[in-house]
């Protein structure tokens, strides 16, 4: 088992811009991800299994909502540490990131901004812990960067609501104890309901062959008739703008999150570059090594620039969707450049699981898919600047 040597680049002393608050957030989650995560991921991520021994130490380091109240059970943190967060896990996995900010962001987010009361003080305090775990039912099998057109309903049957249909790529479904799902009411309305594992007629099979986010638990979410209780519908949100409103927030954490990726990649890079010598001196000392680790950290400190700025707006309540989804698409696109170059620079040994860097590749062929696919993104940005929406002919 090799120790875990991460350095993190800070080309442009962006450690000027935080707050103390903000660094030892930060170097708390790095110091839990270094001791919990660095040792296991590999083995967990060769027999496709989430390590479910790290739930208690997620919510410890403020991985589940951190910045829900603290009345809820959340930290109270800002936008700027809930980001540092994500970076920080997934510098370790982007797989363990996957079940953080969904559980922070798409379970968490829409109790909080959407739910009661009641079911604030019911779900909350346990979600931020992990004594609960939580999953999101948006996609479908038909329906995934069209969400408005699912086909998942729900009826009012007096006393209850009875919900049918089918959710797909879901994070944390197999284990997870609630699920918010986006379904549709009788007059096509689209609407948030909470539904517990145990409900008669939902299961919630697993998704298996993966080459991608192996570490982290994927499934479907499977309505046969399950009697929702009426106090389980959101009430203060409905219409599609619900769930995109709790995707915004989880991809705001993904534009963080794909920078930790890309700086474990980049500092196992320059390492194995001073390290490894051919020809009579470290690889490192050759001019097309120095350029790939040139660009690799010019394009991380951009995205570092952009998700700071990202998060000062968020703290501000001044970010746009338009604004996210750019940081989301430029981010993992970088990171997954950064990857693919760091993977050649160790040649052969690239590929192997003494190293992160293809355990990472392979995650972040999954982080610029889901949330919004990387196209999605893009015309996301152009309907912004044009006015003219693409999506549609």
């Amino acid at each position: 088992m090799k120790p875990d040597l991460f350095q993190a680049p800070d080309y442009y002393n962006l450690d000027d811009l935080l707050t103390d608050e903000h660094k030892l957030v930060r170097e708390s989650a790095r110091a839990w991800v270094k001791r919990e995560v660095s040792p296991i991921i590999e083995e967990y991520a060769q027999k496709a299994e989430f390590p479910k021994q790290i739930i208690k130490g997620l919510g410890e380091i403020g991985g589940f909502g951190p910045y829900i109240p603290v009345e809820y059970g959340g930290a109270g943190l800002d936008q700027i540490s809930y980001g540092l967060i994500m970076q920080e896990i997934e510098r370790g996995d982007s797989g363990v990131r996957s079940t953080s900010s969904v559980q922070s962001s798409l379970v968490m987010y829409p109790i909080w901004k959407y739910g009661n009361e009641e079911q604030r003080m019911k779900y909350l305090p346990k979600l931020a812990t992990g004594e609960y775990i939580g999953c999101f039912g948006l996609t479908e099998p038909d329906h995934g960067s069209d969400p408005g057109s699912m086909i998942t309903n729900f009826k009012d049957m007096g006393d209850h609501y009875l919900l049918n249909g089918a959710k797909m790529w879901i994070s944390n479904a197999p284990f997870a104890d609630i699920a918010v799902v986006w379904a549709k009411n009788e007059e096509g309305r689209i609407h948030g309901l909470i539904v517990e594992r145990g409900m008669e007629g939902f299961t919630t099979p697993e998704t298996h062959n993966k080459w991608s986010l192996r570490a982290s638990s994927t499934g479907e979410l499977i309505f046969d008739n399950v009697k929702v209780p009426k106090e389980n519908l959101l009430p203060n949100k409905s219409g599609l703008g619900a769930p995109l409103g709790c995707l915004d927030s989880a991809r705001y954490g993904i534009a963080w999150g794909a920078i930790g990726a890309a700086m474990d990649c980049y500092d196992t890079a320059l390492r194995y570059a001073k390290e490894r010598i051919q020809f009579g001196k470290p690889i490192g000392g050759t001019q097309l090594q120095q350029k790939k680790l040139a660009e690799m950290i010019t394009e991380i400190t951009k995205a570092q620039l952009l998700t700071w700025r990202l998060g000062v707006l968020r703290n501000e309540g001044k970010a746009t969707t338009a604004q996210i989804s750019m940081a989301k698409r430029n981010n993992v696109n970088m990171a997954i450049q950064i990857a693919r170059e760091a993977r050649q620079m160790l040649g052969g040994m690239g590929i192997t699981g003494e190293y992160s860097i293809m355990r990472h590749m392979m995650n972040l062929e999954s982080v610029i898919t889901y949330e919004g696919t990387h196209d999605i993104h893009l015309l996301i940005t152009g309907m912004d600047v044009t006015g003219i929406p693409a999506f549609k002919s």
